[in-house]
């Protein structure tokens, strides 16, 4: 497995995934509130195992990839977060920068993790890649993830349709806390 650093917060572990998160990650990801403005359509198990691997696998390729977002005390799964480049076929493109995202269970929403697990990829990613590009794409309709989005920095620059959604397509400067 690769090297993937650890993340702590005052209420949250940022960790690799591992095997035993398969049952976690795929109840999250069949989840239509969780899919709501991710692509529409819960995931299966195997979708589920397939997208864990290439969290995985991007750490290796490109030095850097998502975190399972885990709370401190119980040590519950309660999301993901992270960096990857996804070689989307956008317009404009967003190919060569880290792509932001961030997904937490519908139980734990509105409690500041999100903000938190942000923070915490953010001075990760100033410290380990200054200087790449960061972007992150979000539904037009994803209000809450597009304020997050705003709060931390990041400022729309486009609007585009990607996999028949529309979406808004922020950048963030690494030079901005």
């Amino acid at each position: 497995m690769p090297d993937i650093p650890l993340l702590e917060t005052d209420r949250l572990v940022l960790r690799g995934f591992q095997i035993d998160d398969l049952d976690a990650t795929a109840a999250m990801w069949a989840m239509p509130e969780v899919v709501r403005y991710i692509g529409g359509t819960p995931l299966s198990r195997e979708q589920s195992w397939a997208r864990m691997l290439r969290h995985i696998g991007m750490w290796s390729v490109m030095g850097f990839g998502f975190w399972a977002i885990t709370d401190k005390l119980s040590g519950q799964l309660i999301g993901e977060a992270g960096f990857h480049e996804m070689r989307r076929a956008l317009t404009p493109s967003i190919e060569n920068s880290m792509e932001a995202g961030w997904c937490l269970i519908p139980s734990v929403q509105g409690r500041g993790y999100a903000s938190e697990a942000l923070n915490a990829m953010w001075s990760w990613a100033t410290t380990n890649h200054y200087g790449i590009p960061v972007t992150c794409i979000i539904d037009e309709q994803n209000t809450a993830s597009r304020r997050l989005a705003e709060r931390h920095g990041f400022q729309a620059f486009a609007r585009s349709t990607y996999q028949g959604s529309d979406i808004v397509i922020y950048r963030k400067d690494q030079t901005a806390s």
